[in-house]
């Protein structure tokens, strides 16, 4: 789109003359329209105020009516730069919008409509619009247009299918911006009003919107950035609350990019959102473990040194940090080898060879279709560090030697030709250690330990 067209702004809308009359008379608009546009159009907040207490349903009607019948442009965005204005004044005007006289207008068709046409203007304000009146309906389980029971006989825009609309036209908008700098803010602003619906948070999840956040969580500086960034943490915050989205989260960076945004934030509302996200997520699946080794103790420590002014902060803070402490006491050696293995930093601890973790803990390999052992298989194909391989092919040569199955499991998965690769490895810890994999893969347990005597 042209750039002027982009960056098009409601002052610049706003100060188009409409031609009303022409409208009425060509009966685009009817006669009492028409007066209430009069009195209506380009006055002051001051003036326009009590117009809308007294009278604002007729108003609501009016302006639907407009982009329901008037295909022109100029004329439609005139309508949303009004709509707009008034909400931005009072968003608690998005009720007018559900009043008992307009159950028998289809209150989103209009702006749903609009969503997929039309100059970025018009699909940012209809955006804004639809998100705040569908949020400000009575009934949130209703489906139909207000939520009041209907008898019409056409077919009326539900609830339901806005804000599958929305999550639709949002998470495009996150994948190819139709506007350079005001798709991703103004997606992100919906998106945090609108997760805190049960609905909405699971049409998200389906759309895999989850991935399209976590590039978003980074550190900030401009004030534009920061609002951004505390947008992103509580659209995260608000999907921590919700199961499937929070294995999608254990499967991102998300984790790794909330503690370096938490450790070098100095915005108190940023810092509480990730504490409290933090806080939810401890106790789910492998986060406690994984908060365990992105050094999130210390950082909690840190962070409580500070002078922050946020009872709420200073509380979640005091919580997590005894979380962390439970969960540490909680993690049992195979969950820690298993998260050590997960995140590919293999060193020489102590478990490594401890004969008693791999005769107590040899069935838990089996988990997950052999995931542990399928991910100690890709580090030796990936990796680039000596140390990681070297304990990966000592850990292959433990669990051949331990496991009843061992030598089969390991050949059916394809381990021979990567460890001999290994062999010819510059650095000799790996090559003594892809040796003795490979004597036990081929000589059995028994033999390969009488060779390394």
């Amino acid at each position: 789109m042209p750039i002027d067209q982009a960056d098009l702004n409601s002052d610049q809308v706003l100060r188009r003359d409409i031609p009303w009359e022409t409208y009425m008379t060509s009966k685009l608009i009817t006669g009492t329209a028409l007066q209430l546009l009069r009195r209506y159009d380009k006055k002051s907040e001051h003036d326009r105020a009590p117009l809308l207490e007294n009278d604002g349903p007729s108003y609501v009607r009016v302006f639907i009516s407009i982009l329901r019948d008037i295909q022109k442009e100029d004329t439609v965005e005139y309508v949303l730069a009004l709509i707009d204005e008034m909400l931005t004044e009072k968003p608690n005007r998005a009720k007018l919008f559900h009043d008992k006289s307009l159950a028998d207008e289809d209150i989103y068709e209009p702006f749903l409509r609009l969503l997929w046409k039309g100059s970025w203007f018009t699909q940012e304000k209809s955006s804004k619009i639809l998100t705040l009146v569908v949020s400000a309906r009575p009934n949130k389980n209703g489906l139909t247009a207000n939520g009041k029971a209907t008898d019409s006989k056409k077919k009326i825009t539900t609830s339901d299918d806005v804000l599958k609309g929305l999550v639709e036209w949002l998470c495009i908008q996150l994948k190819k911006p139709s506007h350079p700098n005001r798709s991703i803010p103004v997606s992100i602003n919906c998106l945090a009003a609108l997760l805190k619906e049960p609905v909405v948070r699971s049409s998200f999840v389906q759309a895999d919107g989850v991935k399209l956040l976590v590039p978003l969580i980074s550190p900030a500086s401009t004030q534009q950035s920061i609002q951004l960034l505390y947008e992103t943490c509580l659209c995260v915050w608000l999907l921590s609350y919700y199961e499937p989205a929070i294995e999608y989260l254990a499967t991102s960076r998300a984790l790794p990019r909330l503690s370096e945004v938490v450790k070098g934030s100095t915005k108190e509302k940023v810092v509480r959102l990730i504490v409290l996200t933090f806080k939810n997520l401890l106790s789910k699946g492998s986060f406690g473990a994984q908060m365990v080794d992105l050094g999130l103790p210390q950082i909690v420590q840190s962070l409580k040194a500070q002078a922050w002014s946020d009872e709420d902060l200073l509380d979640a803070l005091d919580n997590l940090e005894e979380g962390m402490k439970d969960n540490i006491k909680k993690l049992s050696s195979f969950d820690k080898y298993k998260q050590e293995v997960l995140l590919g930093h293999l060193d020489w601890s102590p478990m490594h060879k401890d004969p008693n973790f791999w005769r107590d803990n040899i069935t838990n390999f089996e988990e997950n279709d052999f995931q542990t052992l399928r991910v100690l298989l890709t580090i030796l194909e990936t990796s680039s560090d000596p140390r990681a391989l070297a304990v990966a092919c000592f850990d292959l040569s433990q669990f051949i030697q331990y496991h009843p199955a061992g030598r089969v499991i390991v050949s059916d998965l394809k381990a021979k030709e990567r460890v001999m690769k290994l062999m010819n490895h510059e650095n000799a810890e790996v090559t003594k250690n892809a040796l003795l994999c490979i004597q036990r893969l081929f000589l059995g347990a028994k033999y390969a330990s009488f060779l390394q005597a």
